[in-house]
């Protein structure tokens, strides 16, 4: 075997604060971060679809900034901070305001993309939470759905960006 081949298929230790909760496994170096959290961590609410970094169905926060895990290694993410949308609920099942906004709006159909789309909005909100109609678009013209015109979710955006405006 080659060294080079050797090197593809040798596990590497990756630890990763997932959720908040620390979380470490094996895997090959040339393991994407969307296949560690699904196969490796069993985080399966991170979804895989055109795996080339076009479709947006795998975006997860990385350090708070959002990234297509398709494209990411999972060695690239050793000691970062991973959230994915299984993190979004409160422990006790409570809907965070953006994924109640989404149920509350309809923004969802078959519900493969909206893992992506969470996350996405998760940091446009957390950093403007102002955003208006077009700077929400804009900011979801990187993840694709095919059953839906958006016009749900970009509601559900807005009405979750009013909700973190008010006073608590």
């Amino acid at each position: 075997m080659s060294k080079q081949m050797d090197q593809a298929t040798t596990a590497h230790r990756v630890t990763v604060t997932v959720n908040g909760a620390q979380r470490a496994a094996s895997c090959p170096a040339r393991r994407s971060l969307a296949d560690f959290l699904r196969h490796d961590l069993g985080l399966t609410g991170t979804h895989l679809g055109c795996e080339h970094g076009v479709c947006g169905a795998c975006t997860v926060l990385v350090d708070g900034a959002a990234v297509r895990a398709c494209l990411m290694l999972a060695v690239q993410a050793n000691g970062c901070r991973v959230e994915t949308v299984e993190g979004l609920a409160a422990a006790d099942g409570t809907l965070s305001p953006l994924q109640q906004a989404f149920a509350d709006h309809h923004a969802l159909q078959c519900g493969f993309c909206t893992p992506g789309i969470l996350m996405t909005l998760v940091e446009v909100l957390r950093d403007n939470p102002d955003a208006d109609e077009r700077e929400i678009r804009e900011s979801l013209s990187g993840n694709l759905c095919r059953c839906t015109g958006y016009q749900n979710i970009v509601e559900a955006a807005l009405a979750t960006a009013e909700t973190l405006r008010r006073p608590a």
